[in-house]
């Protein structure tokens, strides 16, 4: 099956592009390994307590539901206002560019099309930047 583009963000589409859960769940598993890897995101993983477990979990389910999937974090936490539930953490453009740089090499390692890895990318860059705006730094 093959999609195009455009076609990425309606219905799962996203969420089958990544993999679906199991898919997703390589990916943040790389995600916060490259945390513990790249030397720019020594601040974003001391944010985290030294046990990622629920970490990876939250984020998985996050991005579930997120890519247009079962709706996992909501169903399991409630639901969710990402910058405010980042705003007690001081995030500037510093530690923003090393979550992205770890999503970044997270998302190069899976085996999704190049077209899929570029627009991923560019979706979590929203979020990102929102957090960081939140966190007035």
């Amino acid at each position: 099956m093959s999609f195009r583009s455009c076609e990425y963000g309606v219905g799962d589409n996203s969420y089958t592009m990544a993999g679906k859960l199991s898919g997703i769940t390589k990916l943040v598993d790389e995600f916060y390994n490259n945390m513990n890897v790249f030397s720019e995101s020594k601040k974003i993983r001391d944010m985290h307590s030294s046990d990622l477990s629920e970490s990876r979990k939250t984020l998985s389910y996050f991005l579930s539901g997120w890519l247009g999937g079962p709706k996992l974090y909501a169903e399991n936490y409630g639901s969710i206002n990402i910058p405010q539930a980042h705003k007690h953490l001081s995030v500037g453009v510093e530690e923003s560019e090393a979550w992205l740089l770890c999503m970044q090499k997270a998302i190069d390692k899976q085996p999704y099309e190049e077209a899929f890895k570029v627009y991923l990318i560019e979706q979590l860059r929203v979020p990102a930047e929102r957090i960081r705006m939140v966190s007035g730094t």
